[in-house]
């Protein structure tokens, strides 16, 4: 591409050098020429003038006074009437220049100038239009040097944020380079480059997510089948074969809440539930992992409650924190219910040091770990808390106590309540 817009440029210049420079020349040389013509017949006619004076005033006329009125600069011959021809100066050789001039006693005046003077003149003027189309040409070739540096270097620079772009690097350089056509070709390699680090975070979030949310229904569904596995008796097979088949319908639950996340964080698929069946499940699900910790957990608060909200969020949400108090707190767990306003809260605490002062205004973000976890699990209850209208909030740091805000049912008087689900 340089190589063509310098051969390009170049030919552009050489093409108005060589129609400006010709005609040039042509005008030079034919005004170098009248010029020189207008010079010899001025000097035929100032020759004629000193003649006609002397003949005049009855003076003598020869070439010596001639000469001394500056008449041998050119070859000058005066032919007067009935007298001998008089010359002043060399005759030139070769083509001349003639002017003539008559005076008024009849004498002729014959000036002549060699044609090399003009042929001198004209060499000159060629030789400086050379020298001016030369300085051109270098000029243009630097120029186009240049240009052609400017207009490839960014076509070069934008090929590698291409190729960048398709070897997985999505990071925006956000360079520009003063050329609008070149410049909007950035701004859509940068966009470009967004949409595609958005894409790639949002897949790596919704794999941490994913890797996070399954690890529990996926541990307590192997419990239950290894119960299964080991027990003889038929009816705790059964038993376990429910709970199994629960923690199946969870695991697919948890599965589409995190792909609907990964679509949209703000869909929600909200409805009034029963919020005391989704405690006791999680109470139930989690007490065997506290009773091999050597914990407890438990349950105080308002009883027969409805919320509005997704009950497998919900569920998320419960796991987390109890998952959290497991690992990181101490003591009894405790879950308790209670409404304040149009709101149902669900409080999660424990006996354990706390949280940290310095901790506890990041505790939601992603990667902030009071040990070494994830940091993924709060942040991702708070997601699916605010997909529903709800929000989690640690409200004391020591002990912890996390708190669950979900809107309450409210039931009009002249409606009549449906009747809760018999499962």
């Amino acid at each position: 591409m340089r190589r063509r817009l310098i051969s390009s440029t170049l030919a552009v210049v050489l093409v108005v050098i060589a129609v400006f420079g010709v005609s040039l020349v042509i005008v030079e040389t034919r005004t170098i020429t009248s010029s020189a013509q207008e010079s010899v017949d001025s000097e035929a006619l100032r020759l004629a003038s000193i003649v006609d004076s002397r003949l005049i005033s009855g003076e003598r006329v020869d070439p010596g006074i001639l000469s001394d009125h500056g008449g041998a600069e050119r070859y000058a011959r005066i032919d007067i009437p009935g007298g001998p021809r008089i010359e002043v100066g060399d005759r030139p050789e070769g083509g001349v220049i003639r002017g003539t001039a008559v005076g008024e006693h009849g004498e002729k005046v014959t000036v002549e100038e060699s044609r090399s003077s003009i042929t001198r003149e004209v060499g000159r003027t060629l030789l400086i239009i050379g020298a001016v189309a030369l300085l051109a040409v270098v000029a243009a070739v630097l120029l186009a040097v240049r240009q052609a540096n400017r207009l490839a270097s960014p076509l070069t620079d934008l090929a590698g944020t291409a190729e960048r772009l398709g070897s997985g690097d999505p990071r925006p350089r956000h360079r520009r380079y003063g050329v609008p056509e070149l410049d909007r070709v950035a701004d859509v390699l940068d966009a470009s480059a967004e949409r595609i680090a958005r894409m790639l975070t949002a897949e790596r979030r919704l794999a941490a997510d994913a890797s996070h949310q399954l690890r529990t229904p996926l541990t307590a569904l192997s419990m239950r089948l290894e119960e299964i596995a080991v027990t003889d008796d038929l009816d705790t097979a059964r038993e376990e074969a429910t709970i199994a088949l629960a923690q199946v319908e969870r695991l697919t639950d948890v599965v589409q809440r995190l792909l609907t996340n990964s679509r949209d964080p703000r869909t929600g698929s909200a409805v009034a539930f029963d919020l005391d069946e989704v405690v006791k499940q999680q109470i139930e699900e989690w007490r065997p992992a506290y009773r091999s910790a050597g914990r407890a957990i438990v349950r105080s608060g308002k009883t027969g409650l409805r919320a509005v909200g997704t009950p497998g969020a919900v569920a998320q949400v419960l796991a987390a924190l109890i998952e959290n108090s497991l690992m990181h707190g101490g003591g009894t767990v405790a879950l308790r219910t209670r409404v304040t306003g149009n709101q149902v809260v669900v409080e999660v605490t424990d006996e354990g040091p706390g949280v940290p002062a310095d901790l506890g205004a990041r505790i939601f973000e992603r990667t902030i770990s009071g040990r070494n976890s994830t940091g993924i699990g709060l942040a991702v209850a708070r997601d699916l808390a605010e997909a529903d209208g709800g929000r989690l909030e640690l409200v004391q740091l020591k002990p912890a106590v996390f708190a669950l805000f979900l809107s309450r049912e409210t039931v009009r008087r002249d409606e009549t309540p449906s009747p809760r689900p018999i499962r």
